[in-house]
């Protein structure tokens, strides 16, 4: 156990305790004025959080999943067949992440640098960007599109959802 001080702007306290117990096992943030009573100094007992689960594998994640080919075609359509400003849905914003993480496996497999790993990375954000503006739909077992872990690994969040999702769907 450890306790963190943090001096910061009023307006921000809640927003400095909130990302200390996001990112530890927090008590109540005790708040004191600093001596010259234009700050706020934040005092939060603290403890590390026990180590994350296990993030499915590639190869768990997407066994059942149909070939690359198959899924960039259904996302391209997808994408054609939307209206302009129409929204994708989940089930879009998922498959795109789940074949860019496989197309970017596969470069990272073969040694090859590109710009896939990027892209997976940023599809990835969008999904959980997507799940945490839309209450429902997110699988979230055992990580939450909020949840550190989640921000710490964003295709392991992707892989997580589809592994959820393909079995549910098909």
């Amino acid at each position: 156990m450890f306790e963190i001080r943090v001096i910061c702007e009023p307006d921000d306290a809640d927003r400095v305790s909130a990302a200390l117990a996001a990112a530890f096992n927090t008590g109540p943030a005790r708040q004191c004025p600093t001596r010259d009573g234009r700050r706020t100094r934040l005092y939060v007992t603290a403890d590390h959080r026990p180590d994350f689960e296990a993030w499915p594998t590639p190869d768990e994640a997407y066994a059942l999943a149909p070939n690359i080919l198959c899924e960039i075609g259904w996302t391209a359509q997808t994408a054609t067949d939307t209206p302009f400003g129409c929204d994708l849905g989940r089930e879009y914003w998922l498959r795109k992440a789940a074949v860019l993480d496989r197309i970017a496996l596969r470069t990272e497999d073969e040694g090859l640098t590109s710009d896939a790993t990027d892209a997976a990375i940023e599809a990835a954000r969008q999904l959980i960007a997507h799940d945490r503006d839309r209450e429902g739909g997110c699988h979230g077992t055992p990580y939450r599109p909020e949840h550190p872990a989640t921000a710490a690994n964003p295709r392991g969040y992707v892989r997580q959802e589809y592994a959820h999702w393909v079995k549910t769907h098909h």
